[in-house]
């Protein structure tokens, strides 16, 4: 098998499974550390309506992304959610440097270590590689479905 045919088969799974350790982790520290969590979301200056259900709704939401990266049929839409929120958590970070006179620090484990400029460039790369997994399993969907007919 060549290596661009390698690469086509496997790298939607790899970046799936870097997407499913990412999420399983954040969610995890999250609710291992949560009311460190609770606490540093409640400073959030652009998250105070919102910390009823933001609260729960994060860790849950990251836990359901990487259940629909791990079945193979959800997959595709799982990529998706993930892109979405990738894009979400990114606008976040802009809105808080941009805007926020404070900056809380609500990520657990290792991101909290990073400086958020860093996770700013963290969270785009992020999207870039969910936008290219996405474009590489609809190419692979589409040259599938082009062998079926020939």
């Amino acid at each position: 098998m060549q290596s661009t045919q390698i690469l086509k088969k496997y790298f939607p799974e790899v970046i799936s499974l870097l997407f499913i350790i990412l999420f399983v982790y954040a969610a995890v520290s999250k609710l291992i550390d949560f009311s460190s969590f609770n606490a540093q979301l409640a400073q959030s200056p652009l998250l105070i309506g919102f910390m009823g259900w933001i609260i729960w709704t994060i860790p849950a939401l990251e836990i359901l992304i990487a259940i629909l990266l791990c079945v193979d049929r959800l997959r595709l839409f799982g990529l998706y959610v993930s892109y979405t929120i990738m894009i979400m958590f990114t606008a976040y970070i802009i809105a808080i440097l941009k805007f926020s006179d404070y900056i809380p620090c609500s990520c657990g484990g290792v991101l909290q270590h990073m400086s958020w400029k860093t996770h700013l460039v963290f969270n785009i790369c992020l999207v870039f590689l969910a936008a290219g997994t996405i474009l590489s399993f609809r190419s692979n969907d589409l040259s599938i479905s082009n062998n079926k007919k020939l």
